[in-house]
C-alpha cells in the first residue's frame, strides 16, 4: 500500500458521503480519509488544485484535465410553505408553477436559464438564503431534493417537480492521477467488492488433501468400469483350472 498518509475527500452541499467513507474505513483502516466540503462553484478546482484527491460535486462541469463518474441523479423538488396551494398535490409540474413567485439563487446546480414561474429580479447568493425567504412568503424555490433536506425547516416542506431538469451528482478526480488510493476509492463508489477491486490476480490455491483424495476415488472407479483395475496389492489372482 502507498506510503501516503491521508485521502482528501471534497464533496459539495446535499451529497452524504457517509455510506462510502464507512466502507473505505473498513479496507484502509490505516488511511485515514479527511472530508472537505465545498461550494458547487468551487468543487472542480479543488481537485484541479490539488487540495482533494476526488471531489464529488454535480454535473455539468468544464472537464478539462479531469474524469468525472455519474454515480445518481437527484429527483427535484419545489420547497413551499406548509400551508401553501402547492401542497395539496402529491407531486407538480412546471406549468403549475406558471403564477407563483420565484426564487433563483446564484448558486442554481440545476443548470437552466431561469425557473419557470414569475422570477424575483433580486436573486439570493445562495440557497440558504433562497430557503429563508420561502419561509418569509417572498417567492418559491426549486433545488434538488437532498439541498431541500440538508435546509429543512419546520414551517416548510416540498414537492416533486416532475419535469424539471434534474442534477446529476458524479465522482471526479485529475485525469493525470492513477494513484492506488484514488483507484481504491472509484471502486468503493462504483460498488466493487473487495476480491473485485483492481489488483494482481490471487495465487492459485495448491489442492487440498480432500480434493487429491476425491480425485484418486475417481480414477479408481474408471478403472473398474474398464476392467483394469487390479485388486489390493498389486497382484492378480492366477485362474484356477480344472
Amino acid at each position: 500500500m502507498t506510503g501516503q498518509s491521508s485521502f482528501r475527500l471534497g464533496y459539495v452541499p446535499g451529497v452524504t458521503p457517509t455510506k462510502w467513507v464507512r466502507i473505505w474505513t473498513e479496507r484502509l483502516p490505516r488511511v485515514p480519509l479527511e472530508l472537505i466540503q465545498v461550494t458547487a462553484a468551487d468543487a472542480p478546482a479543488l481537485v484541479r488544485g490539488g487540495e482533494a484527491e476526488a471531489v464529488l460535486l454535480r454535473l455539468p462541469i468544464d472537464r478539462d484535465g479531469l474524469h468525472a463518474i455519474p454515480l445518481y441523479v437527484e429527483q427535484t423538488v419545489v420547497v413551499v410553505p406548509k400551508d401553501h396551494v402547492v401542497t395539496a398535490a402529491d407531486e407538480v409540474t412546471t406549468a403549475d408553477l406558471s403564477d407563483e413567485l420565484m426564487l433563483h439563487p446564484l448558486d442554481d446546480v440545476l443548470g437552466w436559464d431561469r425557473p419557470p414561474g414569475r422570477i424575483i429580479g433580486e436573486r439570493p447568493a445562495g440557497t440558504a438564503d433562497a430557503v429563508a425567504l420561502v419561509a418569509m412568503g417572498t417567492g418559491l424555490l426549486v433545488v434538488p431534493q437532498s439541498l431541500a433536506r440538508l435546509h429543512h425547516r419546520k414551517d416548510l416542506t416540498y414537492r416533486p417537480l416532475t419535469d424539471a431538469p434534474e442534477s446529476q451528482v458524479a465522482l471526479s478526480w485529475r485525469d493525470d492521477d492513477s494513484s492506488e488510493l484514488v483507484e481504491q476509492f472509484i471502486g468503493i463508489v462504483r460498488g466493487r467488492t473487495v476480491n473485485s477491486t483492481r489488483g494482481p490476480a490471487p495465487a492459485e490455491k495448491p489442492a487440498t488433501t480432500a480434493a487429491k483424495k476425491s480425485a484418486q476415488k475417481g480414477a479408481q472407479k474408471s478403472g473398474q468400469k474398464s476392467g483394469k483395475q487390479a485388486p489390493a496389492g498389486g497382484r492378480r489372482k492366477p485362474s484356477r483350472r480344472r
